[in-house]
């Protein structure tokens, strides 16, 4: 509930949005309000493209209503007296207005026309105030003493609110969105009425700072009858939610009078002189529609819980990524390729004149990426481009289908020469992560994918026919929509549809730009190790001296069994033969051993790379665009907090 401010309170504001006019008499909105009226417009502008309009049409109306009262006069205080039907209003206006203003009479609805009685203030303003409420010119009266209590009050005699005339009722419910005050007249017979009640009295409970309730007519009850009536009435004001002013406290102002014998019109008198002169009526009224405006509005700006994305909601994001590109098969393929090299460099000469035909001391594993990535060929990857999974295969219906296809079913023979580098390019799904999705069907041939499990009939050497493609694309779109959930999880309605939108957005092109990031991978791992080991060297450098030794041992044997030698001549053939012979093999071994661990982090590396340009895709993309709608969201909050006055 806002708080009575003071006069000095109130002038407290020397700049702010809204001034009154010149000789108005205060010269700004004190310092708490404007805030909340500032914060409530900044709410509006942010929040024009994600709400309805119609959600945010109270807003607008209560800032309209705030500068077009700003604009008129602060010398002025409009209040206006309401009630039912023979409650007694007209004859309390004259009474406070000393003199006949109202007509008064059995007829009903006796009042048609709303009629205003004018203290003069210190300065001018209030033909403006009479103007908006639209009170005619032959209406407006000056009071009969014009006692200086009262100056700057503008008193209007409201038609009945329960009149049988539907234009009363409409025009008493107009003017009640734009007066500073309100007095409510109830008699004796009708302060329980329902329609006082369910219509006005509780809808318009955040308004008691700025509300009197008067039991007129007390003269008609016997006795401490009054007091009993007024006592129930509390009641039934406490039960409509309604703040009492009792011992202090801010709150409608209650008391019992009689408009016919003037008993208690003094009291109201007083208490009205006191609540013109404080010049706050018209800022608590409007603070109290910010109020109501703010409380309509708190379901879509209030979350339910904490929002935003957690560390491992991104994490697990980027691991999702970096499945669907095959980070894991793509860094398990560079560790083979780099054992490859060393081997074809640390070999015998006989094995190289052999020929590489393949690793016989690869790193054997499972699941992705577990299967062979075939002979190098034109590059260091083979068709071993961890392709499997990318979520650029996606695009169905642009004929690379028909190329992978086509690609898949390639014999061995085609993976020679160029043959082979046309096979990596029509089918880059081969190998790497689509092996490693394929492999985790199991015997059954069945692939668990966003849309269920996907089987299919066995392909090229056993394995099933498995669109990798698909497999990777619900890869990518399950991420998308996981982070998704988890970034609108607690948020409002229109707050958490438009995080998934932009998720949505930024998911569009992900597919190619995780395609791209993957071909970028592979032609980085094309050409093999950077830099090579300078052990390669040494290796290769004694793999030759023991193939000579096991040359000149051979020959030395061959000459002692032709007998060109002497009978002993083969004992000195031997050992270098030996030495040459199992030497060689020896050295192989004990680089395999070497090799493996600078292999294992050349994966890693190649691994870490891919993972991490593919997370890069994925921040700026969906997780950037969501965290911008989730920054605006908590913009938006911000400004609803000072809005709200909370």
């Amino acid at each position: 509930m806002v708080q009575p401010r003071s006069p000095a309170g109130v002038e407290g504001g020397a700049e702010g949005a809204y001034r009154w006019v010149t000789g108005g008499g205060r010269r700004a909105v004190g310092g708490g309000l404007r805030g909340r009226l500032d914060a409530l417009r900044e709410l509006i502008a942010l929040s024009r493209s994600r709400l309805d309009g119609r959600a945010l049409e109270g807003a607008g109306r209560v800032l309209e209503t705030a500068d077009e009262r700003y604009r008129l006069s602060g010398e002025h205080t409009v209040v206006a007296i309401a009630g039912a039907t023979g409650s007694g209003k007209s004859s309390l206006f004259n009474a406070l207005a000393g003199a006949n203003r109202s007509q008064v009479g059995p007829r009903r609805p006796t009042t048609a026309e709303p009629v205003a009685c004018v203290w003069p203030g210190s300065r001018a303003g209030a033909e403006g105030l009479l103007h908006r409420l639209g009170v005619p010119a032959h209406r407006r009266h000056a009071p009969a003493d014009g006692s200086s209590e009262l100056h700057g009050l503008i008193l209007i005699d409201l038609p009945d609110h329960d009149s049988s005339a539907t234009e009363h009722r409409a025009q008493v419910d107009r003017m009640l969105e734009l007066v500073d005050a309100v007095i409510w007249v109830v008699d004796p017979e009708k302060y329980a009425d329902a329609v006082l009640h369910e219509r006005y009295l509780r809808p318009l409970a955040g308004y008691a700072e700025v509300m009197f309730v008067v039991l007129n007519q007390v003269d008609r009850l016997p006795g401490d009858a009054a007091d009993q009536v007024v006592d129930d009435l509390r009641r039934l004001l406490d039960e409509d939610g309604l703040a009492l002013g009792e011992h202090g406290e801010p709150g409608a102002a209650v008391l019992a009078l009689s408009a016919a014998t003037g008993r208690g019109v003094g009291e109201l008198r007083e208490m009205l002189g006191q609540f013109v002169a404080e010049r706050g009526a018209a800022d608590r009224r409007l603070a109290a529609d910010v109020d109501a405006a703010a409380e309509r509005l708190r379901s879509v700006y209030m979350a339910q819980s904490r929002v935003g994305l957690t560390e491992q909601a991104r994490a697990e994001f980027d691991d999702r990524l970096a499945e669907a590109v095959g980070a894991v098969a793509t860094g398990r393929a560079a560790e083979r390729d780099w054992l490859r090299y060393a081997e074809r460099a640390c070999g015998s000469p006989w094995a190289r004149m052999r020929g590489w035909r393949g690793s016989r001391w690869g790193v054997r594993g499972s699941g992705a990426g577990a299967t062979g990535v075939g002979a190098f060929g034109g590059g260091p990857t083979g068709a071993g481009r961890a392709d499997a999974g990318r979520t650029g295969t996606g695009r169905a219906g642009t004929g690379s289908a028909d190329a992978w296809r086509a690609g898949a079913g390639q014999t061995g023979a085609d993976q020679t020469g160029a043959g082979r580098a046309g096979a990596r390019r029509a089918a880059p799904w081969r190998h790497g992560l689509w092996r490693g999705l394929a492999g985790r069907q199991g015997s059954s041939g069945c692939l668990p994918s966003a849309g269920g499990v996907t089987c299919g009939a066995a392909g090229e050497g056993g394995e099933p026919a498995v669109d990798g493609r698909a497999a990777a694309r619900a890869v990518v779109e399950q991420a998308v929509r996981t982070v998704a959930a988890e970034a609108a999880h607690g948020l409002p309605a229109p707050w958490a549809q438009a995080v998934r939108e932009a998720a949505d957005r930024g998911a569009y092109g992900l597919p190619e730009a995780l395609d791209k990031v993957a071909a970028d991978a592979e032609e980085s791992l094309r050409g093999g190790p950077g830099g090579k080991p300078r052990w390669w060297k040494v290796a290769a450098s004694l793999q030759g001296m023991l193939s000579v030794l096991q040359v000149v041992g051979l020959l030395w044997l061959l000459g002692a069994v032709t007998g060109a030698g002497g009978a002993t001549a083969w004992v000195s053939g031997l050992l270098p033969a030996l030495l040459g012979s199992v030497g060689g093999p020896a050295l192989a071994w004990l680089c395999r051993v070497v090799a493996r661990g600078p292999a294992r982090r050349y994966g890693q590396d190649a691994e870490r790379r891919l993972r991490s340009a593919a997370a890069g895709c994925g921040r700026a993309r969906v997780l950037e665009p969501v965290a911008a709608e989730l920054l605006r969201y908590r913009e938006v909050r911000e400004q609803y907090a000072v809005a709200s006055g909370v």
